[in-house]
């Protein structure tokens, strides 16, 4: 049976970081870095391997031609090494944004950024990179991109590095926290898997007018003050956000911080099936910086969307998005 370029690629991916992880002496993830890492400099650029190992991977490079194969392909078969690498890891930051999550986000920023032929885009808790990249292998249309990443990890950085040269995307990282000052100039858009949790940094954190009263801030709180101060006046931002955002001690200061700052466009409450924990749901916020002469929508659009296999209901639901956005935008 013939594998697919997804398949074919996962395969090489995944056989040459075994081979890397064994001389390495590495984890498997560490390793997935350096064989992409080789993939795109078409070298081995490993100098401690023997000569038996560079020759054995450089038979396995040679099978197939990665300027060949789409971006997406690569996209996916990089995310599925990845998630390989990833199983038993229980670090909450080395959780990767879903596929599916990925396809809906990219479907409206396209609906809300509508026609435009210049985008500038910011994640700042970039992680692997996977959320990025499948939004930007979705703006075909728009001819100029400039793209920037933040994330604290180490590993996380360098893969989402690495799979963005391997897609041929020029994104721009940064490897710091994203709540130190960032020399990113405002962007048109930002997406963000936002990291849920205590900011230990209480220094910093006084910096935001998002603080806790007492006690450590919450990240993800802090998150959405930087991402905002770092959006253009009438800018959009997708934030995968906890359900309970708005129902923390801290809930009325973020909600007098966005009545402010913001105009609340949308709240999509995804399906409790793309979860393990119903307490771990979460919801897609988008907001729009405000701006002189841009008002707020007549209705803020509101839905639940329904499990992804059924058919039926999610037209539905797209319907009433559409409709939505004939009447509001």
């Amino acid at each position: 049976m013939k594998l697919t370029p997804v398949e074919r690629l996962f395969k090489l991916f995944d056989e040459t970081a075994l081979i890397l992880q064994e001389e390495l002496d590495c984890t498997y993830i560490e390793a997935l870095a350096e064989t992409g890492e080789n993939l795109f400099h078409d070298d081995i650029l490993q100098e401690s391997l023997s000569e038996v190992t560079r020759k054995r991977l450089k038979r396995k490079y040679s099978d197939i031609i990665i300027a060949s194969i789409g971006a997406e392909d690569i996209r996916k078969a990089f995310q599925l090494a990845i998630l390989k690498g990833m199983k038993g890891h229980i670090q909450p930051n080395h959780q990767m944004t879903p596929d599916t999550i990925g396809f809906i986000i990219s479907y409206l920023t396209e609906k809300f950024i509508g026609a435009k032929t210049d985008l500038s885009i910011l994640d700042p808790a970039v992680g692997t990179g996977n959320l990025l990249s499948t939004i930007l292998n979705r703006q075909g249309n728009i001819s100029q991109i400039r793209s920037y990443g933040v994330e604290v990890d180490e590993l996380l950085i360098k893969l989402a590095y690495v799979g963005a040269n391997l897609q041929k995307q020029q994104t721009e990282f940064f490897h710091q926290d994203a709540l130190e000052p960032l020399f990113i100039d405002p962007v048109d858009l930002v997406v963000c898997d936002l990291p849920v949790g205590y900011y230990p940094n209480d220094i910093q954190a006084g910096q935001y007018e998002l603080n806790a009263s007492k006690g450590h801030a919450y990240a993800h709180h802090l998150f959405i003050e930087q991402s905002v101060n770092h959006t253009r006046p009438g800018g959009y931002l997708f934030f995968l956000i906890p359900n309970g955002l708005f129902e923390s001690a801290e809930a009325s200061k973020l909600h007098n911080y966005l009545k402010r700052t913001v105009y609340i466009q949308g709240v999509l409450q995804l399906p409790m099936s793309l979860f393990k924990d119903k307490n771990a749901g979460k919801s897609i916020l988008i907001l729009q910086k405000k701006k002189p002469g841009i008002e707020a929508p007549k209705e803020v659009l509101l839905a639940t969307l329904p499990k992804l296999s059924n058919k039926e209901a999610l037209d539905k639901m797209m319907l009433g998005v559409e409709k939505w956005f004939k009447e509001n935008k």
